[in-house]
């Protein structure tokens, strides 16, 4: 069987102008990974990333202190982006802001107030994967599911058999493939996603047209370091 490695992208920058740059310790996770895997031995046949920034960056500082790594061959796939969070926020938040004005403070202000952000983006979150009737100017969570499963599905098209395949991408995306994978309903499903550490690896099992999930949320990279400041979830 051949593995597929799920790698959620680094520390973005949460609060910042842009989002989608890696924080420094955005940076730093991502080279512990690369490191700890050198160490493992472990060889990527085959890279794959989303094309936001946060997930590119994170393949490249990670490739760069693995040995033998495919720097140069690493393909951009759009069903490995996160799903557009800006997009949810627009058309989910006012409903919240309808009994709690205040969280309209903690959005503006994520920066500064990461845990009020949290929770008010997990009722967003929620509001938005169990709407039957999602607006259609807004990507709803099959929908954003189905992206993940064709991209899944394009990578294990080009495998050859045993290979073992890295795909750069976010926390969203490692969510959709667990439900995919395990059947779980979309709730069940981000009470993990919520659980999910930068630079953390998901490790998939494929043959043929099968896939099964072998590990989740590997942080042993971070761990071993006992520095609980480079463990973060955003």
């Amino acid at each position: 069987m051949g593995s597929i490695y799920l790698i959620r992208h680094g520390q973005a920058s949460l609060g910042a102008e842009d989002y989608d740059v890696l924080s420094p310790v955005g940076i730093k996770q991502s080279k512990l990974l690369g490191e700890y895997l050198n160490k493992l031995n472990v060889r990527f046949d085959r890279c794959y990333a989303g094309n936001m920034k946060r997930q590119i960056d994170t393949c490249h500082h990670a490739l760069a202190q693995m040995a033998d790594a495919p720097t140069r061959e690493i393909s951009i796939d759009t069903g490995f982006n996160e799903y557009r969070s800006d997009e949810v926020m627009h058309t989910y938040l006012p409903r919240i802001l309808e009994t709690q004005p205040d969280a309209k403070h903690f959005v503006e202000n994520a920066g500064q107030h990461r845990k009020e952000f949290q929770k008010v983006f997990s009722q967003v979150i929620t509001s938005w994967i169990t709407d039957e009737n999602c607006p259609a100017d807004c990507q709803s969570w099959p929908q954003f599911v189905a992206g993940v499963r064709d991209g899944l599905k394009r990578v294990m098209e080009e495998a050859e058999r045993g290979q073992t395949i890295a795909i750069f991408t976010s926390g969203g995306m490692i969510t959709a493939a667990v439900q995919l994978i395990t059947g779980m309903p979309a709730t069940s499903a981000f009470e993990l996603n919520w659980q999910i550490v930068n630079t953390s690896v998901s490790r998939l099992q494929y043959r043929r047209d099968k896939l099964s999930l072998a590990s989740f949320n590997s942080q042993a990279h971070l761990d071993v370091h006992q520095r609980s400041e480079w463990v973060t979830y955003r």
